[in-house]
C-alpha cells in the first residue's frame, strides 16, 4: 500500500471514456485532499465520442465537432500524448513515446488504470487486413474519401463490371455498429448520387454478410425486423447465417466459395483484445483484463481496468457488455475506490442496469429501448441524438453539433474528398522522370 505521507501516483492509460472520464472523477474526488497526482496518457489529444463517428464519416458532422480536447476536460491531471509501448508491472513504471519525434517517456505509478479499449477483430476472417475498420476519426475520414473516390471513377466508367464493382460496399457483420454505419452509410450514397450524372442509386449495392443467424441480435426481435425493414427498402441487401470465408482487395469470398467484386470491405465483426494487454502477465477472460466487481485486479491490487478492456462481472458473473454508457459509469465508481484503497477502506462494486439501446438508422430513423419503452421511427432518432448531445462534454461542443445537425436538414452532404497526402507529387515525380520539367 502506498505511504500515507506521500501523494498517490495514479496513471491511467487510454483517452477513451473510460479513462478521460476516471481522470476527471479523480480530480472531483481528491480536489480538498490534494494527495494524488494524476497522469493520463493517450495516443490522441483528445476525446472521441464515437457515437457519432457514424454521422461525421457521412459528412453530417463536422468531424471536429464530435470530439473534445482533453487538456480542456482535466484541471490538475497531467496529460502526456503518446504510445504506450510497455507495461512493467514489476518495478510500476509506463513506457511511451511520442509520435512523431520520437520523445520517450518513464511514467512510475503507485496505481494503474488500464483504460485502452479494443481494436478491431481481424483475427477470425483471412485477408482482414485488405478491409477498412471504423473505430477512429481517421477511419471515418479515410471512409468518406474511398467513397468519394469510388464514386469519382464510376461516373467515368465505360467498363460496366467495373462500375458495378466500384459501386458494391460490403459490410461484414450486422450487430450495433454494423447496422448503425449502414443506416448513415445509405443516406450518404442516396444524397450524393445526384451530384453525379452517370450514376443512378438503383446502381449502388450495399451488402451485408452476418455470420451468425440473427440480425442485430442487441435488439428485441421486432426492433430488429423494423431496422431490417427500413434498411432494404433503401436496396440494402441483408444476409444472415453467410460467413465470409476471405477478405481481398478485390472482393471478399463467401464460405460456400461464391466470389463477390467489391470497391470496399468494412469489418464490423467484433472487438479483439488491445495488443498492449497480449503478454501482461494477468489474469484474463476473451483477451480482456478478469477484474473483481470493483474493477481491482486481485492478483495485482495496484492495477484497475475499465470499459471494453476489462472483464468486469455483473452481479450474476455475466461481464458487462462493451458500450460507452457503461464505461461512463464505471468511471465514477473506478474514481471512488481509488480513493478508498488509498484511505483503507472497503471497495464498492459495480453495479448497473442499462437504461436502454438506441441505434439511428440515418434519414430521420431510429430503433431503441428506452427502460422498457420500445420506441421507434422519428421518436427514436431524436432521442438518440439528444441523448448523445447530452453526452457531449462543454457547451461549445454541443452548440457546434446542434448548428451542424440543422444545416444538414436543408443541405446534401457534399462530395469534397479530404486530401490526406502530404506531398501529392512524390509518386507522379518518381513514375515519371519528366514530371518535373
Amino acid at each position: 500500500m502506498t505511504a500515507p505521507d506521500r501523494k498517490n501516483r495514479v496513471v491511467i492509460v487510454g483517452g477513451g471514456f473510460g479513462g478521460v472520464y476516471t481522470a476527471a472523477a479523480l480530480e472531483k474526488a481528491t480536489a480538498s485532499a490534494e494527495d494524488t497526482d494524476i497522469t493520463l496518457i493517450s495516443r490522441d489529444n483528445y476525446l472521441l465520442i464515437t457515437p457519432l463517428l457514424f454521422e461525421a464519416g457521412s459528412g453530417i458532422l463536422d468531424p471536429r465537432h464530435t470530439v473534445c480536447p482533453i487538456r480542456q476536460l482535466l484541471n490538475r491531471t497531467r496529460f502526456i500524448m503518446a504510445d504506450v509501448t510497455h507495461l512493467d508491472i514489476e518495478s510500476r513504471h509506463v513506457e511511451a513515446v511520442h509520435q512523431p519525434g520520437g520523445q520517450r517517456y518513464h511514467v512510475e505509478y503507485d496505481q494503474l488504470v488500464l483504460a485502452v479499449g479494443g481494436v478491431t477483430n481481424r483475427a477470425i476472417i483471412p485477408g482482414s487486413e485488405h478491409a477498412m475498420a471504423f473505430k477512429t476519426l481517421a477511419d471515418a475520414i479515410a471512409l468518406r474519401n474511398r467513397i468519394i473516390d469510388a464514386f469519382e471513377q464510376a461516373d467515368v466508367e465505360s467498363d460496366p463490371a467495373r462500375k458495378k464493382q466500384l459501386l458494391t460496399f460490403v459490410i461484414i457483420g450486422a450487430g450495433l455498429v454494423g447496422v448503425e454505419l449502414v443506416g448513415e452509410l445509405t443516406e450518404f450514397l442516396s444524397n450524393i448520387c445526384g451530384t453525379y450524372q452517370h450514376i443512378r442509386y438503383e446502381e449502388v449495392k450495399v451488402l451485408v454478410c452476418e455470420a451468425g443467424a440473427t440480425f442485430l441480435k442487441e435488439m428485441p426481435q421486432g426492433q430488429a425486423a423494423f431496422a431490417q425493414n427500413v434498411l432494404e427498402k433503401r436496396g440494402v441487401e441483408i444476409r444472415v447465417s453467410t460467413p465470409v470465408a476471405k477478405i481481398s482487395p478485390d472482393g471478399i469470398t463467401l464460405k460456400d466459395q461464391t466470389f463477390i467484386p467489391t470497391n470496399l470491405t468494412l469489418l464490423c465483426a467484433g472487438l479483439a483484445a488491445h495488443p498492449l494487454l497480449k503478454d501482461l502477465p494477468v489474469p484474463k477472460q476473451h483477451g480482456r483484463i478478469a477484474v473483481q466487481p470493483t474493477m481491482r485486479c486481485q492478483e495485482r491490487p495496484e492495477i484497475w481496468a475499465i470499459g471494453d478492456c476489462a472483464w468486469i462481472p455483473d452481479p450474476q458473473g455475466k461481464p458487462y457488455p462493451q458500450l460507452a454508457q457503461h464505461a461512463l459509469r464505471e468511471a465514477r465508481v473506478l474514481a471512488d475506490n481509488i480513493c478508498r484503497s488509498r484511505r483503507g477502506e472497503s471497495l464498492v462494486p459495480f453495479d448497473y442496469k442499462s437504461m436502454g439501446t438506441l441505434a439511428a438508422l440515418g434519414h430521420y430513423n431510429g430503433i431503441g429501448r428506452v427502460m422498457k419503452l420500445q420506441v421507434r421511427g422519428f421518436i427514436a432518432w431524436w432521442v438518440w441524438r439528444t441523448y448523445y448531445l447530452s453526452q457531449m462534454p462543454r457547451w461549445s461542443r454541443r452548440l457546434r453539433l446542434v448548428i451542424d445537425w440543422t444545416v444538414g436538414l436543408f443541405f446534401h452532404n457534399d462530395v469534397v474528398k479530404l486530401d490526406m497526402n502530404s506531398n501529392p507529387g512524390a509518386e507522379l515525380k518518381e513514375d515519371d522522370p519528366d514530371a518535373g520539367d
